[in-house]
């Protein structure tokens, strides 16, 4: 899993609009890991890495100090916008990812317990009622370009329940680094294919922190995918991430 190459290569947002602004000169490395790839079902187009902020950029790293994580895991550090894929050595992949927003951040454990390839996304009606876009699939947007979850999708357990939380793809590379999601975590879409081919059904997720978000309106913002999420219950029996894993 992890012997892989490091240069192998959503839920939704606020409306946001995309930086112009040229960044800085950016390693040939960068851009070859980032160039468009022709090999999927639909085009992934290249990403221009000058607009994005270096330290969101896959690379190999030294694990933080403190961390604490048994190889194979991953570690998602909302505040710092950084996905960890941990290795034997005391280093990691580190992907740039975007979080949620206040209201719709969370932390504990879960394990991946499905993965799909450019995914169906499945608006919850209270969505549907309130977005025409949304609107216009009931029975559920096909993956491709414009969908919400990007070219892959982890779904995120605690036991047998599903948080509704997903790790996903994101067309909208501008936001990576933020926090502007309805608490899912999203990666550029040549960073979940990357991260998606080293990561197995069970792999163990860590999210740090000790946030705890709003149920309903998590379910009420945003859909999943196969299997379909189901509503939250709104009494201490809770369906929503609220510490350790069950499994």
């Amino acid at each position: 899993m992890i012997g892989l190459p490091i240069a192998l290569a959503g839920c939704q947002s606020v409306d946001v609009t995309a930086p112009t602004a040229t960044g800085p000169v950016i390693d040939q490395g960068f851009a070859q890991m980032y160039a468009a790839i022709d090999t999927e079902p639909f085009p992934v187009p290249a990403v221009d890495t000058r607009k994005m902020d270096p330290q969101f950029l896959r690379q190999v790293v030294t694990i933080p100090v403190g961390m604490q994580a048994d190889p194979g895991t991953i570690v998602i550090d909302p505040p710092n916008h950084f996905l960890y894929l941990v290795f034997e050595n005391g280093t990691a992949i580190r992907y740039g990812v975007g979080v949620g927003r206040e209201g719709f951040a969370w932390s504990g454990d879960a394990r991946i317990q499905a993965k799909r390839e450019w995914p169906m996304w499945h608006p919850p009606k209270e969505m549907m009622a309130r977005d025409p876009e949304a609107a216009k699939w009931p029975d559920g947007m096909p993956g491709g370009p414009g969908n919400p979850l990007g070219a892959r999708a982890m779904y995120l357990y605690q036991g047998k329940v599903d948080t509704l939380y997903r790790i996903h793809g994101t067309t909208q590379p501008w936001s990576i680094g933020k926090s502007l999601s309805s608490g899912c975590i999203r990666l550029i879409n040549q960073d979940i294919i990357d991260l998606y081919s080293r990561v197995p059904i069970g792999t163990r997720v860590q999210v740090l922190g000790n946030v705890e978000p709003d149920p309903v309106a998590v379910y009420q913002s945003h859909g999943g995918a196969v299997p379909d999420p189901v509503p939250p219950r709104t009494s201490s029996n809770t369906t929503m991430p609220t510490g350790g894993a069950n499994g």
